[in-house]
């Protein structure tokens, strides 16, 4: 229970727009995640030379004495020693959680002779609004005979979940052979730059009876889309829902995801996050969350997170404020409000229409990065045809920061549908959040 209020209290934003109330709860909750740099709002950061990782987890289930399975951290890598009371226990609050969101299921396990591996990630949102990233993949180890699965989990401040599934990839491999196997391959990793966009970075590893291998590592040129597959959401939801869902987010509801695979929630939700680029959703955001945290549904604020479909009935019993429930395996929406599809311009609404439909019906013609471009690109442009001219309602002070002209910038949209959406839109806290960072971010000239 102390582990679902640190989480209830901790998973949100504090970043507010000016003149709206901070979560109290919040805001005096002393056990939290450790915060990142006072005003770090990026969702995650991706900056080149940066350790590739924090933390190798590995997440095993061990028998309680009610004959149930509990998920327990077996081993972690690297061992931090010499920490500071504070650091320590911090450390500590983050090695708790991780397990629940390893095997959010639950604890109703047995043993079993196969199991297919799956690769799935969360997010740990600090209460500065700064984010870890696990990077999970859960199998079950080589052997004969009944056998628990385990989670290999790695925890990291970078953003790039191509890349990791990649090194995840060469984590199970080894794993087959042997856990010794694992820890020089991760070691090599740990003391590795993590590349810039578009360059790769190349790994010596030694397997017994293989000899040295070369892993490359590449991260895709266009970093605002390295954590995306955006081919994962047009193959379970039409156009339509899709822009139902955008916009939804882009008003700052309520969602919720079904689905009962864990990497089918990460991957979609992940997707609906990016639509959001340039902005970036700021409030309650959890992937896939775990049984005891159920409750979340129940929170006011926005938020976004993943359920597994078998917890349906449960999400539905909950008495949570109006929302989107969206079924993923189905392909349609459970529960809406009523409004989604007059919330965004029609005409503009009618372009990105076309758009996905045309990437919605791919046949292989375009690799999984280009469909990500494309359809990053349609609703990138519909932002910049709303509200690209911004930076022209800036006004700028001699040696302060900008103010931002929010009255002016609203008057010179000439479309009457397009200003009534924008005049929504500019109170939401992404948008807030993205002019604050526009008002800060023009140096003054010296001597004017």
């Amino acid at each position: 229970s102390s582990i679902g209020s640190f989480f209830r209290r901790s998973l949100r934003r504090s970043g507010r727009r000016e003149g709206k109330q901070e979560d109290p709860a919040a805001e005096s909750n002393p056990s939290r995640l450790p915060q990142g740099k006072a005003g770090e709002r990026s969702s995650v950061l991706c900056s080149a030379g940066q350790f590739f990782f924090e933390y190798l987890v590995v997440v095993s289930l061990k028998k309680t004495s009610d004959g149930r399975y509990e998920p327990k951290i077996a081993y972690q890598f690297p061992k931090r020693e010499n920490l500071l009371k504070g650091q320590k226990e911090e450390e500590e609050r983050l090695l708790q959680a991780i397990p629940l969101f390893c095997f959010p299921d639950g604890n109703n396990w047995a043993p079993v002779t196969t199991f297919p591996s799956e690769t799935f990630s969360f997010v740990l949102t600090n209460v500065d609004g700064s984010r870890k990233i696990g990077y999970c993949r859960r199998l079950l180890p080589s052997g004969r005979g009944d056998r628990l699965p385990e989670v290999f989990c790695i925890i990291s401040c970078l953003g790039c979940f191509g890349l990791f599934s990649k090194i995840l990839d060469e984590v199970e491999k080894r794993r087959q052979i042997s856990m010794a196997v694992i820890y020089p391959f991760m070691q090599g990793l740990r003391e590795s730059p993590f590349p810039a966009p578009g360059k790769t970075v190349t790994i010596k590893s030694f397997i017994p009876e293989s000899g040295t291998e070369l892993i490359e590592l590449t991260r895709p040129l266009d970093a605002h889309l390295e954590h995306v597959e955006f081919q994962a959401l047009l193959q379970r939801l039409c156009p339509d829902l899709i822009l139902h869902i955008f916009a939804s987010a882009v008003l700052e509801r309520r969602l919720i995801f079904l689905a009962e695979e864990l990497s089918v929630l990460s991957q979609c939700i992940h997707a609906v996050a990016a639509l959001l680029y340039p902005f970036t959703w700021a409030h309650t955001y959890i992937p896939v969350v775990p049984e005891c945290l159920l409750d979340t549904v129940c929170c006011p604020t926005p938020f976004m997170v993943g359920i597994q479909m078998r917890h349906l009935e449960r999400v539905l019993e909950q008495p949570m404020e109006e929302a989107l429930i969206v079924d993923l395996c189905q392909g349609k929406i459970l529960r809406a409000v009523g409004d989604e599809e007059e919330i965004l311009p029609v005409k503009l609404q009618n372009e990105m229409l076309a758009s996905l439909s045309r990437h919605n019906n791919n046949n292989n013609e375009h690799s999984s990065e280009q469909v990500n471009a494309l359809v990053s690109e349609a609703f990138v442009q519909f932002f910049v045809r709303l509200v690209g001219h911004y930076a022209a309602h800036i006004k700028w002070s001699k040696s302060g920061p900008g103010t931002f002209q929010e009255r002016a910038f609203c008057k010179a949209i000439a479309s009457k549908t397009n200003r009534r959406f924008v005049k929504k839109f500019v109170k939401t806290n992404m948008f807030a959040l993205f002019i604050e960072d526009a008002e800060k971010s023009r140096i003054p000239q010296e001597g004017k």
